[in-house]
């Protein structure tokens, strides 16, 4: 019993001398956007695996305006991870546009979905064509989202001047349904995954019938100015209901985004528990099934953060 006991203080005071290391605690807040578009539910999808699979983490998705938002947030310190789309986060990184004299160094996690341009009205509203946003009322996306950056390319593309031919409000896509159903404005801009759950909302109201208007002819014009970020692409005519045809649109890639200074091991977690928990964000957005190792490359303008570099050198690809 003795011997027992005198084995037992000495595991004791062995363990008290080298304690087992603690788990590492991590707290990480995410920018999104609105809640009607798909950042935030997918931010919020986020969230949830890393707090749920990675012991000692906790994350938050939070309500932003945005793109343009969530990279200044970074910049400032206020948060961790932003969803972004592509355009506004080389703006960040160039220190360009919105984000003038105040660059971002940011740094790509991964390529996410592709980003539709949907240019929204309703029928009766005389709109057919961007052309005929002269003289309307339309709204060009919330301040601090990264969809006015893209409006105005288009609208630029397009020949159009976004202050002097149109009556500018500045909604999200939400806030944007609810100004079309009152009448207060005649189209809207909006960039986001499909379907968005504020123009599916707009799409099934009884007695309107939505108008998707094309923005894919500009594309050229932006690219020659942008960098090559746009690509042309399509939303299906079965989308949103009610629409005529399929919709030819401008497209850009979203991307999940860090600070520079964010740690490697860090970055490399955030990246593995998306692939891992695939199926989890699948189920909170099915554009989730855009997520794809394999197509990672040259879709950012940005260079990936060396955490997530790692990762995907791990998976045979090669991304910076």
């Amino acid at each position: 019993m003795k011997t027992t006991f005198a084995l037992l203080a000495a595991a004791a005071a062995l363990a008290l001398a080298n304690p087992a290391p603690a788990q590492q605690s991590v707290k990480l807040s995410i920018g999104t956007g609105g809640t009607g578009g798909v950042y935030y539910p997918m931010g919020g999808g986020l969230a949830n695996i890393l707090s749920k699979h990675v012991p000692g983490w906790q994350a938050t998705a939070e309500v932003t305006g945005g793109s343009v938002d969530n990279l200044k947030l970074l910049g400032a310190g206020k948060s961790e991870i932003g969803f972004s789309m592509a355009d506004a986060g080389l703006d960040a990184l160039k220190g360009e546009d919105k984000f003038k004299g105040a660059p971002v160094p940011v740094r790509t996690l991964m390529v996410l979905y592709p980003n539709r341009m949907h240019v929204v009205t309703v029928d009766g509203s005389g709109i057919n064509a961007l052309k005929d946003l002269k003289g309307k009322r339309v709204s060009t996306g919330s301040p601090g989202s990264a969809t006015e950056v893209m409006a105005f390319r288009v609208i630029e593309a397009a020949g159009l001047d976004k202050d002097k031919d149109m009556t500018r409000e500045r909604l999200g896509a939400a806030e944007s349904v609810n100004a079309v159903k009152d009448k207060k404005i005649d189209a809207f801009f909006w960039v986001g995954g499909l379907p968005t759950a504020a123009v599916t909302d707009l799409a099934n109201t009884p007695g309107t019938k939505i108008k998707m208007v094309d923005t894919a002819e500009v594309v050229d014009a932006m690219n020659k100015k942008y960098d090559n970020l746009y690509a042309k692409d399509t939303i299906a005519a079965s989308v949103y209901a009610g629409m005529a045809k399929d919709n030819a649109v401008a497209t850009v890639w979203n991307i999940l985004v860090v600070h520079k200074d964010m740690k490697d091991d860090v970055a490399y977690t955030i990246v593995k528990t998306i692939f891992d928990k695939k199926p989890e964000m699948v189920a909170v957005h099915k554009e989730a099934e855009s997520f794809n190792v394999a197509t990672q490359a040259g879709r950012s303008p940005l260079p990936f953060h060396p955490g997530a570099v790692k990762y995907f050198a791990e998976k045979g690809v090669k991304v910076n």
